[in-house]
């Protein structure tokens, strides 16, 4: 198969394609070019940057374009729908980076209950600001919720339960047997968000606007800790900044933003927002579990 590669992706990955035979070709296109380009591949394989949408598979179009890859958990950079109509085959590696992800949530968890992002930053300005960031909070005796019960929420809730946190959760969709595999209870999301001292979201973006707004954060304790390592869209990013003006919110913590790279400024200086730069699957283990997902794919693709 000749595959394209946009967004890169695992060197061993990559060496171990082209050693069984592949011809690969890493290339990023800007979206005008992309379909053009498609036409000329039976697969292409892309992470987060890349956007694949009706205009691109309607470029593509009558090729020998079969199949498309998304190296990652969410799917909603493609237009999965439009391109199963055409008759493309859609994949992705939802396996492979929900320990990187799930990881990352604590981080921001300690970070804002510890505020060690805040601190660390004044520290670098030279300051010594004990008294200013003496006042923390453990973790462990604290309720989470996770919203979004996928492979992410359910490591997130095991990591959590494991520091001792009383972890719940809400889906849309309850998981039979999940409650008494993991130990972790599901609740409606109004009871959820009621009970939470942090709340964690790891949904993917769903149509009817954001999960985190004026509303569901209303129904919220006051002081809530909320994370997101999910999508930008998720979180009303002016309602998450009214919240930590008014002492609703304690703090936040993102990896993600309404648009990348943020230019919220407001949100990503705020001295109580922790914030990475979308970076929850970028670790060395999961490309590399990430890159072997994409081989299997692959070679059972070829070989169908």
């Amino acid at each position: 198969m000749r595959i394209l590669v946009t967004d890169g992706m695992d060197t061993a990955a990559l060496a171990q394609l082209r050693e069984g035979g592949h011809e690969v070709v890493e290339q990023f296109y800007e979206p005008d070019k992309l379909g053009g380009a498609l036409r000329d591949f039976d697969a292409v394989v892309v992470r987060s940057a890349t956007k694949i949408r009706k205009e691109q598979i309607d470029a593509a179009k009558g090729s020998k374009l079969r199949l498309i890859i998304r190296g990652g958990v969410g799917v909603d950079n493609i237009d999965v729908a439009y391109a199963e109509q055409c008759g493309l085959t859609v994949k992705n590696t939802p396996r492979a980076s929900s320990n990187s992800v799930a990881e990352l949530a604590l981080a921001h968890m300690f970070s804002c209950a510890r505020y060690i992002s805040a601190s660390g930053f004044t520290m670098r300005e030279g300051k010594w600001e004990k008294k200013a960031y003496g006042k923390g909070t453990e973790l462990g005796g604290k309720k989470l919720g996770v919203v979004g019960f996928g492979r992410i929420g359910q490591r997130v809730g095991a990591l959590a339960r494991a520091i001792g946190m009383d972890v719940a959760a809400y889906d849309i969709f309850h998981i039979p047997g999940i409650e008494d595999q993991l130990g972790i209870p599901y609740m409606e999301l109004d009871d959820l968000l009621a009970r939470s001292d942090v709340i964690s979201v790891h949904a993917p973006a769903v149509d009817g606007g954001a999960l985190i707004n004026p509303d569901t954060i209303a129904k919220m304790k006051d002081g809530v800790i909320i994370i997101n390592t999910s999508r930008g869209a998720n979180v009303d990013e002016a309602a998450l900044l009214a919240g930590l003006a008014s002492g609703k919110i304690r703090a936040a913590g993102l990896d993600v933003y309404a648009e990348e790279p943020p230019k919220n400024d407001a949100l990503y200086t705020h001295p109580r927002v922790s914030c990475t730069p979308h970076i929850g699957a970028a670790t060395v283990e999961a490309q590399q579990r990430i890159g072997q997902e994409i081989v299997e794919i692959i070679q059972q693709f070829a070989a169908s």
